[in-house]
């Protein structure tokens, strides 16, 4: 009597092991929301503030909710834990195009009532805090730095907050000048602006900004976090300057050494927290 081999499963080798798939570690960039306040209408208005005008700044960027540092301020000044409303929070995120996947730093009931709304915990994700930028040779002119924070938000691939952002793609360059209410988003790259940026227009890249002409309105650069952008200017005469979410307005005039000259402006981390810098160029 002749007894048939068994026939091997489709998708399998000879020897049982499963061949139509591999599992691998892998990386996923995420945009970390660092918390300072559990209370959600000042958190919304301080994302409209920031991003309303910027409809597209996120993509549909995976999110992590870290709550170390509200909790930690908690604990200094002898309070309770803040409660947050994770079902309205996440709303509010999604309303801006980011996905909330996960949340770390919390007390067991914050990532009790975070898992219970879908969020995986996350202790091991790790923000990329801002460094000080490599030792360099300074001008004579003397330098002027302003430290205003921006609104509670901050980025990991995107704000001792502000992630490392790589502006992978080459510059996008704009030739033409830019009216009040035009805004131009250098998205994952720099941004080159060959004309005017006038009062009123808002230039924003992920990566460096150079306006070769009179910078006369908004410009912001290391949108996503990127604490090594910088902004460069033929004539500095701007209402708002950020790098990386520092920012300065026209409520501080600009110092006589750079109003209307050609300009550099980085981002320096200090003991007192991350400031900027502006030189004037030769």
């Amino acid at each position: 009597m002749t007894v048939a081999p068994s026939a091997t499963p489709s998708g399998t080798s000879g020897s049982g092991t499963a061949s139509s798939f591999d599992i691998k570690s892998a990386n996923l960039p995420l945009v970390a929301l660092l918390l300072r306040s559990g209370n959600l209408k000042d958190l919304a208005a301080d994302f409209s503030l920031r991003f309303g005008d910027v409809p597209d700044f996120f993509d549909q960027d995976p999110l992590v909710i870290d709550l170390t540092g509200l909790n930690a301020a908690s604990r200094r000044q002898g309070q309770t834990a803040a409660e947050i409303d994770f079902a309205a929070l996440v709303a509010l995120l999604r309303s801006y195009r980011v996905v909330p996947i996960a949340v770390r730093g919390g007390t067991p009931a914050q990532m009790a009532a975070g898992l219970a709304q879908g969020l995986l915990p996350a202790p091991d994700a790790r923000v990329v805090a801002s460094s000080p930028p490599a030792p360099e040779a300074q001008p004579a002119a003397p330098a002027t730095s302003a430290s205003t924070p921006a609104p509670s938000a901050a980025t990991t691939t995107a704000p001792a907050t502000a992630p490392e952002v790589i502006v992978p793609l080459g510059a996008l360059v704009i030739n033409k000048p830019l009216r009040s209410g035009q805004q131009i988003y250098a998205r994952g790259r720099d941004l080159v602006v060959l004309a005017m940026v006038n009062a009123g227009a808002e230039v924003i890249a992920d990566g460096h900004i150079h306006v070769y002409a009179p910078l006369r309105g908004k410009a912001m650069a290391g949108a996503r976090g990127n604490t090594e952008a910088r902004i460069f200017a033929l004539s500095l005469e701007a209402e708002l300057i950020s790098i990386a979410g520092v920012y300065r307005t026209s409520e501080t005039p600009l110092p006589a050494h750079v109003q209307g000259k050609p300009t550099q402006i980085k981002l320096i981390a200090g003991p007192d927290g991350d400031k900027l810098v502006m030189d004037a160029l030769a």
